[in-house]
């Protein structure tokens, strides 16, 4: 025992103590290569993942507007004729979709999504819609809101 420390009591003797060594900061920094490149192949998914969803969003732009427009739309044949028209030649190549007319017109609506509501249901109103006067009806709006949302474009 040193003879400095005679007579202190122990408070005194913990104030002679001296204070620990700071430890020196931790790194952020990823400390090995495989981190390095995880995160490389992260940010290049995320990447890959926004340009699709990007493209996507810009190939079904016209389907937003066209819903849009169906919803200012009130529920005239001869109108949404006229939107079905220009929404099938916004998703289709003009020669698939621009000298379609009557029963073929109403085949390739059916065979575009998948059912069969415009050839034998309420989408056969289409055909004479824009060459007679609105009657009464069954309503075309639902009918034609489904075909914008559903129908299938085939890929390049």
């Amino acid at each position: 025992m040193n003879s400095d420390w005679t007579g202190l009591n122990l408070a005194d003797l913990v104030d002679l103590l001296e204070p620990l060594p700071e430890p020196a900061p931790v790194s952020m920094a990823p400390q090995t290569a495989g981190w390095i490149w995880l995160g490389l192949a992260l940010l290049a998914i995320s990447g890959l993942v926004v340009r699709w969803v990007r493209i996507r969003r810009r190939k079904t732009a016209y389907r937003r507007q066209a819903l849009a427009e169906l919803a200012r739309c009130p529920d005239e044949a001869s109108r949404l004729a006229g939107l079905l028209r220009r929404t099938a030649l916004s998703a289709y190549p003009r020669a698939e979709v621009a000298s379609l007319h009557g029963a073929e017109w109403l085949a390739f609506l059916d065979r575009s999504y998948g059912g069969s509501a415009f050839s034998e249901g309420p989408g056969r109103h289409l055909i004479a819609a824009p060459y007679r006067p609105e009657t009464t009806q069954e309503p075309l709006k639902p009918l034609v809101r489904t075909w914008i949302k559903m129908h299938r474009v085939a890929s390049p």
